[in-house]
């Protein structure tokens, strides 16, 4: 599953440090996430997705492969 962590962090002005502070996890799973190495729980998911005040589907993008 592809996202767009990255590219909303840099639209709020947020380091990986600062978004996993905000949702309640380590900055490593915010990199691990961004370089698509860790799917997140749905939970976390939807925690994204409504601090960037988006759509689960706007900044998690299924591909072929999942």
């Amino acid at each position: 599953m592809k996202n767009k962590i990255k590219i909303e962090r840099a639209v709020h002005n947020l380091t990986q440090a600062d978004l996993a502070k905000k949702i309640g996890v380590s900055r490593q799973t915010i990199n691990a996430m961004e370089k698509n190495k860790y799917v997140p729980s749905t939970v976390l998911a939807l925690k994204i997705a409504k601090l960037f005040n988006k759509s689960v589907e706007e900044i998690f993008i299924l591909d072929n492969e999942d």
